[in-house]
C-alpha cells in the first residue's frame, strides 16, 4: 500500500512539473478566500532549510490597496494587480538567533535530542554570528526553496502561478514594514489564469545540464 501511496504522488509531483507554466496574464475578477492564503504558506513552510532553521518570511498582498502599492514597486508589471494574491517572499538573515527555539518544536515531539538541539545551535551560531554572506546566502537559498514548494502547492490545488523577480527590494522593506533581516527574494503570483498565456516553454534536453559522474 504504501508503494502505491509513494508512486502515485510521485506521478502527481512529475505530472505537476511537467505542465506547470509560468502565468502571467489572470482574472482580476477571481479571489481567494483567506484560508487558502494560509493554506498555501503552510504547505510552502514543509520547505527543507539548513538545521531545519525555518529562516523565511511571507507577505501575501491581496488587498486593491496593498497591490497599488506592490504594483508600483514591481516597475508596474500588471499579474501584481491582477493575481488573486502575490506573495512577497523573504529570506530571513538571522534565522539562526531563533534556532533554539525553532528546534524546540522537534524536541518536544522526540524527533531530535536536546543534545542535538545544542549541538545545531553551536554549530549554526558560530558560522552565522559574524559572517553577514553567508547569512545573505542562506537566506536566499530557504527563500527560493520555499517559494517553489509555494508555487508546487498553488499549482496541486488547481491554481496557476508564476514568480516574479523583478522589483525594488528595499522599497518593499520599507513600504511594507519588514524588518532589516528580511530580503524580499521572490514575488509569486497566484490566482486564476486568464485567456492568453503561453504553455510551458521548451526545456533544455538533459544530456545538456547534466553530468553524472
Amino acid at each position: 500500500m504504501n508503494l502505491t501511496r509513494s508512486a502515485t504522488a510521485q506521478n502527481t509531483v512529475a505530472n505537476l512539473l511537467e505542465s506547470r507554466s509560468t502565468t502571467g496574464l489572470y482574472d482580476p475578477e477571481k479571489t481567494l478566500a483567506p484560508e487558502t492564503i494560509r493554506e498555501l504558506v503552510r504547505l510552502a513552510s514543509f520547505s527543507p532549510s539548513a538545521f531545519n532553521m525555518q529562516n523565511w518570511y511571507f507577505v501575501a498582498v491581496h488587498t486593491p490597496e496593498s497591490k497599488e502599492k506592490l504594483s508600483a514597486l514591481a516597475y508596474g508589471q500588471p499579474q501584481i494587480k491582477a493575481a488573486a494574491v502575490t506573495y512577497i517572499v523573504c529570506g530571513q538573515m538571522e534565522g539562526y538567533r531563533e534556532l533554539a527555539k525553532t528546534l524546540q518544536l522537534s524536541v518536544d515531539k522526540q524527533i531530535i535530542s536536546p543534545a542535538i538541539q545544542q549541538s545545531w545551535v553551536d554549530t549554526v551560531t558560530s558560522m552565522h554570528e559574524n559572517d553577514r554572506q553567508l547569512q545573505r546566502d542562506e537566506a536566499i537559498r530557504s527563500a527560493s526553496l520555499s517559494a517553489m514548494s509555494l508555487i508546487i502547492a498553488a499549482e496541486g490545488m488547481g491554481l496557476a502561478s508564476g514568480a516574479v523577480g523583478g522589483f525594488d527590494a528595499d522599497g518593499i522593506v520599507a513600504e511594507f514594514g519588514l524588518s532589516a533581516q528580511d530580503i524580499p527574494v521572490l514575488l509569486v503570483t497566484v490566482g486564476y489564469a486568464s485567456e492568453g498565456n503561453w504553455p510551458q516553454k521548451v526545456r533544455k534536453p538533459v544530456e545538456a545540464i547534466l553530468d553524472i559522474c
